[in-house]
């Protein structure tokens, strides 16, 4: 077992599985810039071991990955914080193309852009007492929402986005956000490498193919606008109502409008 430790993520690699886990508990792993970076470089240097087969993203401690890590936004900069989301953005993306299997194990809190890292992985383990919540639409910011559209179905998706509203694991799983409810056993792959790359590709290419340079151009549109900083100040100062019956309606409705697939299932791929 190779094992490998770096600021604010550990890095493990065994019989063919690499398992990126995000080490920043004391802030519900919240991406910081350097965080974003380490997680960009695990991903890409498995991704190019010939050796694994499929990587597992975790958060250490009670929650998944809380989003954005905002402890230094009083200093930040409009332009600083729309490099932070164009790097969030390249990892989304990287995760959602990888030629390999990809899984995020999710507890707790998987909020903001740390759910749309969620969303970007093949196999969406959501554990008991996991919630779901995408709120950069509430600060004028476009991330991930084709993706999500592609998962829930356009509409349902719009409503979520729209609503602010939070999903528990059952939600989740009935509206298709997650695809299993407990952890495979193992993740020994059912075919060869090379036809599973070609399996991921030609379902991408019915999803309408490589649209990373379109993603990456809208939430530049969203961010770019002036501001940034203060959109998403008043968002945090702003009070936050709890969840709503307008969230138990955003998930029937992803519900009732998610793409047909196959049912969740521990194990299945």
């Amino acid at each position: 077992m190779a094992e490998d430790t770096r600021l604010g993520l550990l890095s493990t690699r065994r019989d063919g599985v690499a398992t990126l886990t995000m080490n920043r508990a004391e802030r519900g792993n919240a991406l910081s810039a350097e965080l974003v970076e380490a997680l960009l470089e695990g991903v890409n240097a498995a991704l190019e071991d010939d050796a694994v087969h499929t990587l597992v993203l975790r958060g250490q401690g009670r929650h998944f990955c809380t989003g954005l890590d905002l402890s230094d936004l009083d200093q930040a900069s409009d332009a600083a914080l729309l490099w932070r989301l164009v790097r969030i953005e390249t990892l989304l993306t990287t995760v959602w193309q990888a030629p390999k299997c990809t899984v995020a194990v999710a507890q707790g809190r998987t909020w903001g852009a740390g759910a749309d890292l969620f969303v970007a992985c093949e196999q969406r383990v959501a554990l008991a007492g996991a919630t779901f919540r995408f709120p950069g639409a509430q600060f004028g910011i476009v991330l991930g929402t084709r993706r999500l559209a592609l998962r829930l179905g356009s509409g349902a998706a719009r409503d979520l986005l729209a609503s602010g509203g939070e999903l528990d694991t059952a939600q989740a799983l009935a509206c298709g956000l997650a695809s299993h409810a407990e952890e495979p056993g193992g993740y020994a792959p059912k075919v060869d490498a090379a036809t599973g790359a070609a399996l991921r590709t030609a379902t991408r290419a019915a999803e309408g193919g490589d649209l990373r340079d379109a993603d990456l151009a809208a939430l530049v549109r969203s961010a770019a606008r002036p501001g940034l900083v203060s959109r998403v100040r008043r968002y945090v100062e702003s009070p936050k109502p709890p969840p709503t019956t307008r969230t138990a309606q955003a998930a029937q409705t992803a519900q009732a409008t998610a793409p047909e697939g196959p049912a969740a299932e521990p194990g299945a791929q």
